[in-house]
């Protein structure tokens, strides 16, 4: 059968002689299910304002975004006082139960862990219900209305909260749900996750927990994926699967996120017992958090695909007996096109054990069989299959090297404006990659050795997933369970028949509906700067369709001299044209990304003046600051002592003239010891001016062995357990100031207390030149900052 075991270089999976009809038609399979699968992630067409009432309209709910987002509206501040009225009379307008829950509450999550101490806010949440007949529960719909300082916020969360505003429309229109369903619009979210912190923590709603469905934005277009969930989500999961019209999300991504030091509002409610699910969009990452995030820039799509989910789900939600809601383990479970496949995690290991055997078995019959000369030809093709898996993302890692040398700007950057692109040259760079090291080995060693090595490394990532990141071992599990049974039945029929050619198109095709979306989510998900991890799923989907890729190659048979170096030659082919393909797309990239009024490059620049000494100072977070920033700063100093807060390390930072800023003032409102013999002090810090955020630190020294034994601040205790440094920051204090109520072993040196708050706005200050029109902000929580600091002793 075939040529004799001494010419492995001829031996391959499917048949000896290809008929091109056949290839052909293997690979215009593939690519149709790989556009089956692009279709599948595209965001549906937004639906008119004439839609029937109860359907969900993204041009109905865009008329609430341009309100919602017409400015900056930072928790605080009289423009979020402006969108909340706008939100409550929405509500009430709808006929629901509407009230502001107007409380204190702590941080959520580690997200100014870096500011130096407990984190709290006052905050504003908008609270509605609408009544259940028959209540099992509550299903929570939970979006944020406040935005950063930097930008007004238009995807983020405008899109979340609008679409809240329409589903909540859409729901009064129809029947009554079974279970009650409430509206949660937080505050703060942005600073500190304290709206949701607050309304999970002492709510009367939330009291006995239920279903939380969060709506978030990190960019300005994509599909909308659901990317994390509680614990034990096999039922929310199966919920997601048969109630959400697009139902993109993967058990992967929840692992990843579970990872991640990322937090939104849902960390809030994970952290009180709620069970749910978590979704956003991401692509168009440029604008997030930035002047840019307009409603002008949002894609209506991906709008109405968020409100089709959320009003799908809700209504699943509504008739759902919440009560059984707690599976006892997690879903494996991945977009196919039509819809979302699952099964129970505990198949997990059985089936990447499963596939390990499988490959196994493929490899003992392709030696048995003659396919392969010897078992060192085996090994042989495993171990040069890693080639490509390693080279292929370090080859991503420097190509966006170079192209972030060529413009260092990205560096402040989620993604460039305009990826798409950069993200082919990856993935071309990645095909080169594969049919390079595919032309110079398969010759070496056959085609059937590396096939084999493609999936047993496949399997083997897979048994390794799944011991450690078990909702991702799917994706190389499956493929090689797929590759191995195609090559087991290639194997098992006659070799220049039709059966082996679909068997291993098939396989192929399984690869592709499982590693595509992966690869095409990932570079959203990540940025570019960690596109060697799309390029690493790239090269296994190549691994995993090597059989059909092997079908289009040209063959020498046993041909000596000139046509062998023919077939060669054009075996090569695909690897140049993929490397070309890399280049041009690069330059494709950097020639129409380019940095203009509409794109401008992002800059980061605050202000901070020392009332103690008069002296002020430009501060930058950027490394390698752009030409407009290094025109204010230069060297780097650590300002973690002068301004608690503003960051956690050295900063770039320059001369600036001292503004007419007042401080804030402290003032002690009484001065004890304990019955324990430790100090007791109540101050209240006032700030002088209109402000977002303010904070008070202690000095170390000030305190003995004994630390800090308790704190109350604006009335809410604080739990000291986690908080390293000796300080605390109030995000939308009130103009009558916050007051601290704090304990600590008072065996150390003199108190000094050091207050700080910050307001926004550097164009007030004198010194500040104007960002030309293609210079812009970054986005940030500190951009634009104005920090004014002094030091008060007790």
């Amino acid at each position: 059968m075939g040529v004799p075991p001494t010419r492995p270089a001829d031996r391959t999976l499917a048949r000896p002689r290809r008929r091109p009809l056949a290839a052909v038609a293997a690979l215009v399979a593939l690519l149709a299910v790989g556009a089956s699968v692009l279709v599948d992630l595209s965001t549906p067409a937004p639906r008119s304002a004439d839609a029937p009432a109860s359907d969900f309209s993204a041009e109905r709910a865009y008329q609430n975004v341009k309100v919602i987002a017409a400015r900056p509206h930072v928790a605080g501040s009289a423009a979020n006082d402006q969108v909340r009225e706008h939100l409550v009379g929405v509500l009430r307008g709808l006929g629901l139960e509407t009230e502001v829950q107007d409380t204190v509450a702590p941080e959520a999550g580690q997200l100014s862990g870096a500011a130096g101490g407990a984190t709290l806010a006052r905050v504003r949440n908008v609270v509605a219900r609408l009544p259940g007949t028959d209540p099992t529960g509550r299903v929570f719909l939970v979006a944020h209305y406040d935005s950063v300082q930097s930008g007004p916020g238009g995807n983020d969360d405008a899109a979340g909260t609008s679409s809240i505003l329409e589903v909540a429309r859409a729901l009064t229109a129809g029947p009554r749900p079974r279970n009650d369903v409430v509206f949660v619009l937080t505050d703060a979210e942005e600073a500190c996750l304290c709206g949701a912190s607050g309304f999970a923590a002492s709510h009367p709603l939330a009291r006995d927990g239920g279903v939380v469905l969060n709506l978030e934005a990190r960019g300005s277009t994509g599909p909308v994926i659901m990317f994390e969930t509680s614990r034990n989500n096999a039922k929310l999961v199966d919920v997601f699967g048969r109630a959400a019209p697009h139902p993109v999300g993967t058990s992967f991504a929840v692992e990843i996120y579970r990872a991640l030091p990322n937090d939104t509002d849902f960390t809030a409610f994970l952290d009180h017992g709620f069970v749910g699910l978590n979704s956003a969009y991401i692509d168009g990452g440029a604008v997030y958090h930035t002047p840019l995030d307009t409603p002008a820039v949002m894609d209506r799509g991906s709008l109405q695909m968020h409100g089709d989910n959320a009003l799908g789900l809700a209504r699943e939600f509504g008739r759902t007996d919440l009560r059984h809601l707690r599976s006892g383990h997690d879903a494996t479970y991945f977009p196919v096109p039509g819809g979302l496949v699952r099964y129970p995690g505990w198949l997990t290991l059985p089936v990447a054990l499963l596939a390990l055997l499988a490959v196994g078995a493929l490899g003992f019959l392709l030696i048995r069989r003659g396919r392969v000369a010897t078992v060192w030809t085996l090994v042989t093709g495993f171990w040069l299959t890693l080639l490509p898996i390693v080279v292929a993302p370090l080859g991503a890692w420097l190509l966006w090297t170079a192209i972030t040398t060529i413009r260092p700007g990205y560096a402040e950057l989620l993604d460039p404006y305009r990826p798409v692109w950069y993200r082919l040259a990856v993935v071309a760079l990645a095909a080169a990659v594969l049919f390079t090291w595919y032309a110079l080995t398969r010759r070496r060693v056959g085609p059937a050795a590396l096939a084999f090595g493609g999936l047993a490394w496949l399997a083997l990532f897979g048994v390794l997933l799944a011991a450690e990141v078990p909702g991702g071992a799917y994706l190389t599990t499956l493929p090689a369970l797929a590759g191995a049974l195609a090559g087991l039945a290639a194997l098992g029929t006659r070799l220049d028949g039709p059966w082996p050619v679909v068997a291993v198109t098939v396989a192929g095709a399984v690869a592709v509906v499982i590693l595509l979306p992966t690869v095409v989510l990932l570079f959203p998900a990540l940025g570019l700067a960690m596109g060697g991890v799309a390029a690493l799923f790239a090269v296994l989907l190549g691994l995993a369709a090597l059989p059909v890729v092997d079908l289009l190659h040209p063959q020498a048979g046993g041909q000596r001299g000139l046509m062998a170096l023919r077939a060669r030659r054009l075996g090569a082919l695909p690897a140049g044209a993929a490397a070309l393909a890399a280049v041009v797309f690069a330059g494709i990239g950097l020639a129409v990304d380019r940095f203009d009024a509409t794109h401008p490059v992002p800059t980061h620049l605050m202000y901070a003046l020392d009332a103690d000494t008069g002296e002020a100072q430009w501060l930058s977070h950027e490394d390698d600051p752009q030409p407009w920033t290094d025109g204010y700063v230069g060297g780097r100093v650590d300002v973690s002592d002068d301004f608690p807060g503003l960051g956690d390390g050295e900063l770039r930072a320059g001369p600036a003239p001292a503004a007419n800023l007042p401080a804030p003032k402290v003032e002690m409102l009484s001065d004890t010891e304990t019955s324990n013999g430790n100090r007791r002090i109540r101050v209240r810090v006032v700030p002088q001016r209109p402000v977002r955020l303010l904070s008070l630190h202690l000095n170390a020294d000030a305190l003995g062995s004994g630390g800090m034994s308790a704190a109350t601040v604006a009335g809410q205790p604080v739990d000291l357990d986690g908080v390293a440094a000796l300080g605390f920051i109030f995000h939308a204090p009130p103009p009558e100031g916050v007051e601290f109520d704090l304990t600590f072993d008072a065996s150390g040196n003199k108190l000094r207390l050091r207050a700080m708050d910050a307001s926004d706005g550097l164009d007030q200050l004198s010194g500040f030149r104007p960002r030309p029109p293609d210079v812009g902000v970054v986005g940030s929580h500190s951009s634009e900052m104005l920090a004014v600091a002094k030091t008060y002793t007790f």
